[in-house]
């Protein structure tokens, strides 16, 4: 259990928590298309340092992603990513030079509410889903999760109206923040992060976070798509009223 004490410098029980978690959360992923880096990062910012939180997040979602776009490949809408691609790197880039915070509440309410929109709301509207509605989305998306950390449910919520197809989705998805996540370490390498303390933690919940993908991916294939969609969607919501309850706390 020694090693277990030097993956970080959070205590070995936290660590161990953690890889575990990190299994679960990546099998949700795979499995429900969404939910799981939300659900990781609630969870390490109650154990971890507010300066570790989103950078070592973003590194372990990134290899969870990677992993889960690289058994998916096949399926990648590979012109949406080609349009979402330099929308993330103009989103990163303004992060870096902004690299801060929007009052507490707000963020979390106006994200929870575009959510709820794009799930129950009308369909939005064909241009919005071309080259420049996807750049757009693609830089807007990728600032908010250097800020917050969790954009998922927002860009879940874009690409899920790109395909009726349940495999489609998620390895669009997943490339898609993978190329989100890659953003951090360039965002919080030029703000000074020192990844090295946490690199072994990161290791071992990026290997966990494989194990659970290839387990989450098998459920989805037999799901059928009509059940993924419907699934998908309530878990936006469950994600979305989490939102909004912790914006009412930040703002009463």
């Amino acid at each position: 259990m020694i090693w277990l004490d030097a993956l970080s410098p959070l205590p070995t029980a936290v660590n161990l928590g953690l890889i575990g978690l990190s299994m679960l959360t990546s099998g949700l992923s795979a499995a429900a298309g969404i939910g799981g880096g939300t659900l990781l990062i609630a969870t390490m910012a109650q154990v971890m340092p507010a300066a570790a939180l989103i950078p070592v997040h973003g590194m372990v979602q990134l290899g969870s992603n990677l992993g889960r776009a690289s058994m998916t490949w096949r399926h990648i809408d590979w012109p949406r990513i080609a349009a979402f691609a330099p929308g993330a790197l103009i989103g990163a880039l303004f992060a870096a030079w902004l690299l801060i915070r929007l009052p507490s509440g707000i963020l979390e309410l106006t994200i929870a509410a575009f959510v709820l929109l794009m799930c129950w709301g009308p369909s939005l509207p064909s241009r919005s889903l071309g080259r420049v509605g996807t750049l757009l989305a693609g830089a807007i998306t990728t600032l908010l999760s250097s800020l917050v950390g969790a954009s998922g449910p927002l860009v879940a919520v874009f690409l899920k109206q790109i395909s009726n197809e349940r495999l489609v989705r998620v390895a669009t998805f997943s490339t898609a923040m993978s190329l989100q996540h890659l953003s951090k370490a360039f965002v919080f390498g030029m703000a000074g992060f020192v990844f090295r303390d946490w690199l072994g933690l990161m290791a071992m919940m990026i290997t966990a976070g494989v194990v659970g993908t290839w387990l989450g991916l098998r459920l989805l294939r037999r799901l059928t798509d009509t059940r993924f969609d419907v699934l998908l969607k309530w878990v936006l919501t469950l994600l979305a009223l989490r939102l909004l309850w912790l914006a009412a706390g930040e703002l009463i």
